[in-house]
């Protein structure tokens, strides 16, 4: 097997995709394994990452972090409340468009010739002030998704919404949406009034991605070389999703329940619980199926021959795995949130239906491609190759984890998982490896590993916090369960 360099990229990033989602990685989430046989055959041919964690999160900011192989973390360039038009820019720091000095993997492949494509229905990538799309020769954005202004017209009634959204979730999602100054009612509406009149599967916002990624390969077989991306904003919330995937995993007459409502629900009945996990699986599985669609595409056009390819998601989300919380969240940090699936098929397939537990970054995947196609980037990049610890038994690039995330930090190594504020306070320590369920900190009991973990990720941090996030996480109460002070520093 030839391990010369490859001819075309091809990466495809999924949102809020557990890696226990994916039955190959031998788990399954708390309520059962979900049905994923492409996504499976594909690691089967890949190697496949155990241990891969983003660089920072939310969705901007994680893909910031994978479209220039640079931090974002810790933020020092991520206040963007001056911006117009997106709520989010003021709620999450990060949040804005990759910054112009830094070149971007579009960028850096289209000086080398490569044909460049994005198709994406993340349409956080194209609101106001941002800039995804640079580099690209083609961009293709599939609108719809979420509150995506993509559709006019008559308002869904409260009966339309209460079909699939139950008061006690609505409820506790309008709390959540206000304390953002974020009208929950146009959310919702928003989210329904795009969706609505669809009866076939292939409209679906995933089905539409992958057949237009699909396509592109097509109409671009000229190309010397190729670096496609794909972005597929599914699996995230609002699950709609069609009744036979749904079925699968539910199959009784009941409540709709679509939403996430960012809180935590101790209450929640059994049947909204089913409900939301089935829906979040049947969108899993509908990713699946038309991921195989994308694959089959390569594979007629002759190019799993001569690329790699990349199959990622930004992060994972929480079903009520732990306290009773629904979503994803920075401060106390949950590994179904932080954990990703990261599976990488070399053309010569090397590695083959391996597994590799070095740590690695969303950030280290710039640079991994780049090596992998024998292309130097025009400046140093922070992000370090897995190349080699890959598909050459090299060795691990890096023997910890720091995750950004707003005014959280974790700190990941092989014997901690570490959670605080990044002034230090509210701290959680638990063992690396986070079994389902309830658990309690231990960071009482061993401060001095504490103030070990809030110096790795200071350090990380190169030093530094930013005096805006600083005065926000003073805002902040600290968590149920933690420790009050991590650091005296």
């Amino acid at each position: 097997m030839s391990a010369a360099p490859a001819r075309n990229v091809i990466l495809v990033v999924f949102d809020s995709l557990r890696r226990d989602a994916l039955g190959c990685y031998g788990g399954s989430p708390p309520w059962g394994s979900i049905h994923t046989p492409n996504l499976n055959a594909f690691a089967e041919e890949s190697v496949m990452f155990t241990r891969a964690f983003p660089e920072s999160l939310p969705t901007l900011c994680a893909r910031r972090a994978i479209y220039t192989g640079q931090r974002t973390y810790p933020f020092h360039n991520g206040d963007f409340r001056y911006m117009k038009g997106d709520w989010c820019v003021g709620y999450f720091p990060g949040w804005g468009p990759i910054p112009e000095q830094q070149h971007t993997l579009s960028e850096i492949f289209s000086e080398q010739k490569f044909r460049t494509g994005l198709v994406s229905d993340l349409y956080h990538q194209f609101k106001p002030g941002k800039n995804f799309w640079r580099g690209f020769d083609q961009w293709t954005f599939i609108r719809g998704q979420e509150t995506d202004h993509s559709r006019s017209g008559r308002v869904p009634t409260k009966e339309e919404i209460e079909r699939w959204i139950p008061p006690e979730f609505s409820e506790v999602h309008d709390r959540v949406m206000k304390a953002a100054n974020k009208d929950s009612f146009w959310f919702d509406s928003k989210a329904l009034l795009n969706m609505r009149d669809r009866v076939r599967e292939e409209l679906w916002f995933n089905a539409q991605v992958m057949q237009e990624a699909g396509r592109w390969v097509e109409q671009n077989q000229d190309a010397e070389r190729m670096f496609l991306t794909v972005e597929c904003f599914d699996p995230h919330e609002p699950w709609f999703v069609p009744e036979h995937y749904r079925k699968r995993y539910d199959a009784h007459e009941g409540r709709e329940q679509v939403i996430s409502p960012y809180a935590e629900i101790p209450d929640i009945s059994e049947d909204l619980l089913r409900r939301t996990r089935a829906n979040y699986s049947g969108l899993v599985e509908m990713c699946d199926r038309w991921f195989g669609h994308l694959m089959e595409s390569l594979r007629v056009n002759g190019m799993l021959e001569d690329s790699i390819v990349i199959v990622t998601s930004d992060h994972g989300h929480s079903l009520w795995d732990r306290r009773g919380f629904i979503g994803k969240r920075p401060y106390p940090s949950d590994p179904e949130t932080y954990d990703v699936p990261l599976m990488i098929r070399h053309p010569g397939k090397l590695g083959a239906g391996t597994k590799c537990d070095a740590f690695v970054q969303a950030h280290d995947i710039a640079a991994t491609v780049l090596e992998a196609t024998g292309v130097t980037s025009p400046e140093p990049i922070d992000g370090k190759s897995f190349y080699k610890t890959a598909f050459a038994g090299g060795a691990p690039i890096r023997d910890h984890v720091t995750v950004g995330w707003g005014v959280g930090m974790t700190v990941i190594d092989d014997n901690w998982w570490f959670n605080a504020k990044i002034d230090g306070t509210g701290a959680f320590l638990y063992p690396a490896h986070r079994p389902q369920g309830e658990e309690t900190s231990m960071a009482a009991e061993h401060p001095e590993i504490v103030e070990a973990m809030f110096r790795i990720g200071k350090e990380d941090a190169g030093g530094s916090f930013p005096q805006y996030l600083l005065d926000r996480a003073a805002t902040v109460a600290d968590a149920g369960g933690s420790v009050p002070f991590a650091t005296r520093d």
